[in-house]
């Protein structure tokens, strides 16, 4: 599996996902078995370049490579820019984002809300691979399958984009319309696959290896891409990775192994948002972690009420100790997509 001259681990990925994929996050997950990792999305509005939000987005001290950078915004010249800018400050791939059904995005008329304005679309494409061309940067994108069930355009615009230059295409199988909500279908991806010779990447609700093994086989993919699935179960891209290989499960982590993760990654998370922020934005990725395990909604609560980095570490390291006092193991997962997804939760447009 190659992005245009760069070799990948495996065909495993990990969806960008505003608030979520942090380089903490990606790290763990390239660590548990992910081949590839996008950032999360950084505005091409150069005003912000220069805000904490941004600038912490555009961390990758010490990540291994490729690093990929997510860009999105709704005009040519500021994003061919914006990946001049991310390519100097050592992004190896730029991805650029037409997949993210954010109100607060489309209604600028960027993420998906491109697929409506095909003209723009492939010129913000074409522009971004003449930014990137000349320091041997390849380009990426993804997509939905259509701003609605009436018009799905992603084949069209996947020619389009061939023809400009992108390398590969990531789609996920829904419209914007529908946002996180039904089902993803993958016949469009499939009919993506057959239209270009670039690497397709599917993407949409793909929670266990069993659906893995499904959406390659139902598209032809050459990798699959996960979101929602990999929060606080970063271990899902190695237990896929070994059911592709071998058709068997591996047995769920063992307690001690995810406290150990979980403790690394909050350590690794306070390094880079701080005190402060760091207690508050660590809430979320630890709920995710004890959402199915027995006391994981009362332990929720009350690290909501903790507001001091190391007593929330403690009490992580407390809650594991007495898990394991039950099992030895973590019990099956449940692989049932969570609605509310935090897949593209957009909220940098309102950076400061």
């Amino acid at each position: 599996m190659h992005i245009g001259h760069i070799p990948l681990a495996n065909r495993l990925f990990v969806a960008p996902m505003a608030g979520v994929t942090d380089r903490p996050f990606r790290q763990l997950c390239k660590r548990l078995g992910a081949g590839y990792a996008v950032s999360e999305m950084v505005t091409s509005r150069k005003d912000l370049w220069a805000s904490l939000k941004t600038s912490r987005r555009a961390n990758h001290e010490g990540e291994p490579g490729p690093i990929a950078v997510q860009i999105a915004g709704t005009d040519a010249a500021m994003m061919a820019e914006a990946a001049a800018y991310n390519v100097d400050r050592g992004a190896q791939i730029i991805d650029i984002n037409m997949g993210c059904p954010a109100k607060k995005v489309c209604n600028k008329w960027a993420g998906s809300a491109l697929m409506q304005n095909e003209a723009l679309a492939v010129q913000i494409a074409a522009a971004v691979v003449a930014a990137c061309a000349p320091h041997g940067v390849p380009v990426t994108l993804k997509m939905r399958t259509g701003w609605c069930a009436a018009h799905r355009n992603a084949v069209q615009l996947a020619r389009r984009f061939e023809e400009v230059g992108v390398q590969m295409l990531t789609v996920h199988g829904r419209t914007r319309e529908q946002g996180y909500k039904g089902e993803a279908e993958y016949d469009t991806i499939a009919a993506v696959k057959a239209a270009v010779r670039v690497p397709v990447v599917a993407n949409g609700d793909i929670t266990s290896p069993e659906k893995a093994r499904a959406v390659l086989a139902a598209t032809g993919a050459d990798a699959i891409m996960i979101g929602r699935a990999a929060q606080g179960r970063p271990w899902i891209f190695r237990e896929i990775g070994h059911y592709l290989a071998t058709g068997e499960h591996l047995a769920p982590p063992l307690v001690a192994e995810v406290r150990r993760l979980l403790l690394e990654h909050l350590q690794d998370h306070y390094g880079l948002y701080g005190e402060a922020s760091g207690v508050r934005s660590a809430r979320k990725h630890i709920a995710w972690y004890v959402r199915d395990l027995p006391g994981g909604e009362a332990f929720r609560q009350q690290i909501n009420t903790i507001e001091d980095c190391a007593a929330q570490w403690r009490a992580v390291a407390g809650f594991f100790d007495a898990l394991g006092v039950q099992m030895d193991r973590l019990p099956p997962p449940h692989d049932d997509a969570d609605p509310q997804s935090r897949e593209c939760k957009h909220e940098q447009e309102q950076q400061h």
